[in-house]
């Protein structure tokens, strides 16, 4: 503020100071704006860019006349999906499947962090943490291969213990009742140890003393986990709620595809694989394009609508 301004009384606008703190801000903090950088350049390049093409959702698209002079057909390819005789079928198969995991993938890490953290052994924790956190790093490929072999309704061990208990031996890979269960079994396999990464990073920051003193008030562990541990790791499970919620309709194409097959296709068919054989085997792109996105603007609403409930709710959400 000059001279005059203060003799005055005069106030400096409140977008002048707002633009004076952000360059003290940028300045002050530069090398952390430029780690940033990559992230940020990263994003616009290969995410919001490439957004242009969604335009092609809404048109016929010929390769040689390109995105911009191709025809514009409307809504012609969503309500072709939208009429199809598949429709119903896919968009059963995706809810379904994405509810089974929600029921199930979702809470595992919550008991499986809980129950380590109440262990009092180092040894037998990290022994724990190790076994549950390797199937993470397996790739989606050495995953299916390691279900067709243990699943194998000749040689696999599950059909060995099946024989042994004197039950006939079950085609998991190609019934389709059991695709949905052995799919998301799977995943509550190798992504449940992952996932307690963060709530036991949660968990560290529960006060010790509220355990002693809930000792010295005659409390059992159940209940101190109850009324400690949980309200502690709430709004974390809020957030992940809510993001897993937003991904409703996206189920994981690699591992769905890999395990697909013509014999289990009427419970293995979902949007992410009528996708890609529409689109990429089909050549269909417009097509392909329309039910992607499509399949992209309900996520986003559920996203909008389940962070808003949580905020009014439980007062935890994404923004």
């Amino acid at each position: 503020m000059s001279a005059e301004s203060r003799k005055n009384g005069l106030r400096p606008s409140p977008a002048g100071s707002f633009k004076t703190s952000r360059r003290k801000s940028l300045a002050r903090n530069w090398e952390l704006y430029l780690m940033l950088a990559p992230v940020i350049a990263y994003f616009v390049i290969f995410h919001y860019l490439p957004m242009y093409g969604v335009q092609i959702a809404f048109k016929d698209y010929i390769a040689p006349k390109g995105v911009w002079g191709s025809p514009w057909v409307g809504f012609k390819h969503l309500e072709r999906f939208v009429s199809s005789y598949y429709f119903w079928r896919i968009i059963w198969n995706t809810i379904s499947i994405s509810l089974y995991q929600l029921a199930l993938v979702f809470p595992a890490p919550i008991l499986l962090a809980l129950m380590i953290n109440e262990v009092r052994s180092r040894m037998f924790k990290r022994t724990v943490q190790t076994v549950t956190y390797a199937p993470h790093f397996l790739s989606t490929v050495v995953t299916v291969g390691m279900l067709f072999i243990f699943l194998h309704p000749k040689t696999g061990l599950v059909s060995f213990i099946l024989r042994w208990l004197e039950y006939p031996p079950i085609y998991f890979m190609t019934e389709p009742s059991w695709f949905k269960t052995v799919y998301v079994l799977s995943e509550v396999w190798q992504q449940a140890g992952w996932g307690t990464i963060i709530y036991l990073a949660a968990l560290s920051s529960v006060d010790p003393q509220l355990h002693e003193a809930a000792k010295v008030d005659g409390a059992s562990r159940l209940r101190r986990i109850y009324h400690i541990n949980l309200p502690a790791i709430l709004p974390t499970v809020m957030i992940l709620f809510i993001l897993n919620i937003g991904s409703l309709l996206s189920v994981g194409f690699e591992k769905v595809y890999l395990m697909q097959n013509s014999m289990n296709m009427a419970s293995s068919d979902i949007i992410a694989t009528y996708v890609y054989r529409t689109g990429i085997l089909g050549a269909q792109y417009s097509f392909s394009a329309a039910v992607g996105l499509l399949n992209s603007v309900i996520n986003m609403m559920l996203l909008l609508t389940f962070n808003r409930l949580s905020r009014r709710v439980s007062g935890s959400s994404l923004w």
